[in-house]
């Protein structure tokens, strides 16, 4: 059975309010100013920055400042996907490609047609999926597995990844066309600990929401229990003070 559009279009989901995602920092209101700029425009966007820093977030709000917003949003975890599932998964396939392929499956870049596909930790496709990832960038254009010929579809690309791109091209890992091309709009999300403080604002979010959703009432932490969230050196970023006031509440 083929998937419906909306099964794998992810639902946008409850964002927090603009203020608490970008908080007080400089560098989040200048990532404000140019992500509210290129929504709009039909260019590929690559997010960089630390896992736990929001990229996702971001990603789903260019979708919905979007022109495309009423179309669909497609993320691909591409490391959750194995490296042989994954080009099938993408472009889709032909009945009989493949031992196993008993019907035709449109891959998720088609479903993604007028709207937007999010390819998160891109650095994780390997060399010949990137190839076709160029292809798609360049022309528009893909060939589901078995496929005789091209198919066109419409689609605002949108990566995300945790490595350094230009390391992995020195590496000979990722290929260095495909880096200009979905380079073409930079947004690096900060870690927490160059933005500390927007700590408090986050907390607080993070605790009035886990306390309506567990049907909880945690107290507001002490001043000095903040100071030593600000102290702290958050390798996990958002994430990982998202989890830390989530046990809190739980416990």
């Amino acid at each position: 059975t083929i998937p419906s559009v909306t099964s794998l279009a992810t639902s946008l989901g409850e964002f927090p309010p603009e203020a608490v995602i970008f908080g007080r920092s400089e560098v989040m209101q200048s990532l404000r100013d140019r992500m509210d700029k290129v929504a709009s425009a039909n260019v590929p966007v690559l997010i960089q920055g630390e896992s736990g820093t929001g990229k996702d977030i971001i990603a789903r709000m260019i979708h919905g400042l979007s022109p495309w917003r009423t179309g669909p949003f497609v993320k691909v975890n591409c490391p959750a996907i194995p490296g042989t599932l994954l080009e099938s998964e993408l472009f889709g396939y032909e009945k009989g490609a493949f031992t196993g392929a008993y019907g035709s499956k449109p891959g998720r870049v088609e479903l993604a047609h007028r709207g937007t596909l999010f390819l998160d930790e891109i650095a994780e496709l390997d060399l010949g999926l990137q190839s076709k990832l160029l292809q798609l960038l360049q022309d528009g254009q893909f060939c589901r597995i078995g496929a005789q010929e091209d198919k066109k579809v419409e689609v605002r690309v949108v990566c995300a990844t945790n490595r350094v791109l230009e390391a992995e091209i020195e590496s000979g890992t990722f290929r260095q066309d495909l880096f200009y091309r979905i380079n073409v709009v930079n947004l690096q999300m900060p870690p927490l600990r160059e933005r500390k403080g927007d700590i408090p604002d986050l907390v607080a979010y993070f605790l009035e929401y886990y306390n309506r959703k567990y049907n909880c009432r945690a107290r507001t932490l002490s001043a000095d229990l903040m100071s030593a969230l600000q102290k702290h050196h958050w390798p996990g970023n958002i994430r990982e003070l998202e989890n830390l006031i989530k046990r809190y509440v739980i416990l």
